[in-house]
């Protein structure tokens, strides 16, 4: 929520100076005007608005998948930050679309959102807070009276969780493995890994604690269970206690 609340500061700074003359709660007396399902034939509006997310998404990209961030992998969260960092740029393009439409006023209402969410939601991870508020934009949106563009963020948001949990990210790690051995011991469940069409990220060995440990992605058809299969059929004299962690 921190990253959402600096990127909405970072959208709403070049309206400062204007704001500052009319109040920042300023806003047009009545109801906002609610474009409905006629926005549908806006096509500039939705052709912009699409162009938009996909800039955003691509920018977040960028910085998401650096070449130097497998190197900084250590933990599993850590593998998965760069989806994180896509889907706040995806979170952030909407946010400034909608405020564009409606005025700063939304920006006070997206804030007030931000904190109900921060303080009276339970989420594991930054990946569930990730959607908990690309669907909370998407009924705001819909609610504002832009159901086009409320279609477009929830389809974005849609594809984006299918291409990124398609490939969940995991964690193993060999326990009890002979300390004189760790070096094979690596080769051996290394290769079964990438035989079952594992990508690996990020590995750790431990001679003194007799581990060895792997951070990686699943390939789009395999399961936890057939992996797990495959990594007890490793040969007697290197079977460890393996242990699970996954996304």
């Amino acid at each position: 929520m921190k990253v959402l609340g600096l990127v909405l500061l970072l959208l709403l700074a070049p309206c400062a100076a204007s704001a500052q003359a009319q109040g920042l709660f300023d806003a047009p007396q009545g109801p906002l005007a609610s474009v409905g399902w006629a926005g549908f034939r806006d096509m500039r509006f939705m052709a912009d608005s699409f162009g938009a997310l996909l800039l955003a998404i691509l920018l977040g990209a960028v910085i998401g998948y650096h070449p130097t961030t497998p190197r900084t992998v250590d933990r599993l969260h850590e593998a998965d930050m760069p989806k994180v960092y896509i889907m706040y740029a995806f979170i952030g393009a909407v946010i400034g679309v909608t405020v564009r439409e409606f005025g700063m006023v939304i920006g006070v209402v997206v804030f007030g959102i931000g904190g109900l969410i921060r303080f009276r939601t339970d989420t594991d991870s930054t990946r569930d807070t990730g959607r908990l508020i690309a669907v909370t934009l998407a009924g705001l949106i819909a609610g504002l009276g832009l159901p086009h563009f409320a279609v477009i963020t929830t389809l974005f948001a849609f594809v984006l969780i299918f291409l990124f949990d398609s490939r969940p990210a995991c964690r193993v790690r060999i326990d009890q493995l002979p300390a004189d051995r760790i070096a094979e011991c690596a080769d051996i469940y290394r290769g079964v890994l990438q035989g079952q069409g594992c990508r690996i990220i990020t590995e750790h060995k431990s001679a003194l604690k007799g581990r060895v440990e792997y951070v990686f992605r699943l390939p789009r058809a395999g399961t936890r269970n057939g992996l797990h299969a495959a990594l007890c059929d490793a040969p007697f004299d290197v079977r460890g206690q393996i242990d699970w962690e996954v996304e």
